[in-house]
């Protein structure tokens, strides 16, 4: 089968369609799909170059989400069935026409659902939603500030946010994101610089946020404890400015703030311990909210563009210049019953049909 195959860690230009032997045959409680469609992100560079948190044996597929259809199961698989259309999450190998995976985290998608909308769903929209949730315990009238929020976990989150009656501060780095991200119900966008902590207290009443969720890190991650009230949470996602912030703990003594970390990858299977099995239950109820949301437009996830298989490097290079707004993605085939027509073999990508 093709795939995209990383031989040794360095540049993602070195990360190449090639031919390699067809995915295993799956176990008992394994599923295969047909692969049309994988998302790209910052990880994913992460793990080519060897600066990600585990590092699979080489050579590897990288690719860590994926959406197509089911072609085979395991015998003791109940909840899918071949023919279904589905998104899946594995540590690696999502950039390969075909994937074997245990089912716990390959969720079905709903038929009047695209699959370029279901998507993002699994990891953007889930790390948003139990970011949130599980672990700052957002409420009804919180002040949420976004860091990022022009990413594909930060548009989530907006939409997340202020679908369940939170008041939602964006910050992003361009005002193309800062547009999107009111268009996603934001109340007030603005850019993470020194003027950050002064336009949170005044969008609040001077109270400042009680729900920090962070993307980025770096200086606006050290505003943010600054612009957040007293009693805040903080939620730290990611790193996307590419430096992990200096955190003054001063500041978190005196304002009462609870500092949370939040990695979406111990939930389903990207630890040594591949606790996926444990938390499958309550992943599975967490994707079936989040589709129907998208069913009925209360979120609204889209992939806002598309590379051909030979564009990882250029859409990888996009998501670094952070013009990117939302979710990119790369097609791996449209053999059977695509999602969408493949784009032309260029590094420019085009965007996704609306």
């Amino acid at each position: 089968m093709r795939a995209l195959i990383c031989h040794c860690h360095g540049p993602v230009e070195d990360v190449l369609p090639g031919d390699m032997a067809d995915a295993p045959a799956p176990g008992p409680h394994d599923v295969t799909i047909a692969v049309e469609v994988a998302s790209v992100s910052h990880a994913t560079k992460l793990l080519i170059e060897g600066r990600y948190q585990s590092r699979p044996p080489l050579p590897f597929v990288p690719g860590t989400e994926a959406a197509g259809r089911v072609i085979a199961c395991g015998a003791e698989v109940t909840r899918l069935k071949p023919g279904d259309r589905v998104v899946a999450l594995s540590r690696w190998g999502c950039y390969a026409e075909r994937l074997t995976l245990p089912e716990h985290t390959v969720y079905p998608v709903p038929d009047d659902l695209p699959l370029l909308s279901a998507l993002p769903i699994p990891i953007s929209y889930g790390t948003a939603w139990c970011a949130l949730l599980w672990r700052a315990a957002m409420q009804p009238g919180d002040t949420v500030l976004v860091l990022g929020a022009g990413s594909g976990v930060g548009l989530a989150a907006v939409e997340i946010a202020s679908s369940l009656g939170a008041m939602v501060l964006a910050c992003a780095s361009t005002d193309a994101k800062r547009q999107a991200a009111l268009a996603a119900g934001a109340a007030h966008a603005f850019a993470a610089d020194e003027n950050m902590v002064q336009a949170v207290k005044a969008a609040s009443g001077g109270r400042g946020a009680d729900v920090v969720l962070d993307a980025v890190g770096g200086d606006a991650f050290e505003r943010s404890v600054r612009a957040a009230a007293a009693n805040a949470r903080m939620v730290s996602v990611g790193f996307a400015s590419g430096r992990v912030p200096d955190v003054p703990l001063n500041l978190l003594l005196v304002k009462n703030i609870a500092l949370h970390g939040f990695f979406f990858g111990r939930y389903i299977g990207w630890t040594p311990a591949d606790e996926r099995i444990v938390h499958a239950p309550a992943m599975q109820r967490t994707m079936s909210t989040l589709f129907d949301w998208a069913r009925s437009k209360r979120i609204r996830p889209a992939v806002t563009a598309v590379y051909p298989i030979t564009g990882l490097a250029a859409a990888l290079a996009a998501l670094e210049s952070r013009h990117v707004v939302g979710k990119v993605a790369i097609t791996i085939t449209t053999e059977t019953n695509p999602c969408m027509p493949l784009p032309p073999d260029s590094p420019t990508g085009r965007a996704a049909p609306a």
